[in-house]
């Protein structure tokens, strides 16, 4: 296990969707630890494959002490009831900004080994699982604010110190991958 750096704001590989997880072998479980390290560290509640530069469907959560992973996610929503209140990202570290998400989730998907699982969440689960299932689809939080917020947070992202777009972008190449065309791999 390693604590690995996380893709910021403008990373493209924060914006490609990830691919579905086909081996579930040793790899994968070395990545679920690094996620699950990295997370820790960062004291996230989420982390998803791709904050790593990995493009496959895997993300790690630790939610009201409840720690885990889910690969290859698919969600359902059992109702209409929706949440409002503040997001942050590790990828976009330090800002928070209120987003309306559904209320309740139930996530279903596997555990590094294969085998089915499901994830009922309500709340700030709930919540973790949509912002880290969107990750996968290469969707930031930022684009589920009104035009309004979205305005706001890009102006308060162009001062963070840690923002530079200027900065050329990195691609880790997963070895569950395939590669790409394009020869950047996933």
């Amino acid at each position: 296990m390693t604590v690995q750096p996380i893709r910021l704001f403008g990373d493209p590989v924060l914006r490609t969707p990830a691919e579905p997880v086909v081996d579930f072998d040793v790899e994968l479980r070395k990545l679920v630890a690094d996620l699950t390290e990295t997370m820790r560290d960062r004291s996230g509640a989420g982390l998803a494959a791709p904050q790593l530069g990995v493009g496959l469907r895997v993300f790690t959560f630790d939610v009201d002490d409840v720690l885990g992973h889910l690969v290859n996610p698919v969600l359902e929503f059992p109702d209409e009831e929706e949440q409002d209140g503040p997001e942050g990202c590790l990828s976009i570290p330090g800002l928070y900004f209120d987003t309306k998400r559904r209320m309740n989730v139930v996530a279903k998907g596997f555990n590094a080994y294969g085998d089915p699982m499901q994830i009922v969440g309500t709340g700030l689960m709930a919540r973790c699982v949509q912002h880290e299932t969107d990750h996968l689809d290469g969707v930031l939080f930022l684009d589920r604010l009104d035009q309004a917020g979205r305005k706001a947070a890009m102006k308060e992202i162009r001062k963070a110190d840690w923002y530079d777009p200027a900065a050329p972008p990195t691609v880790k190449v997963s070895p569950h991958a395939p590669a790409s065309p394009f020869g950047l791999g996933r």
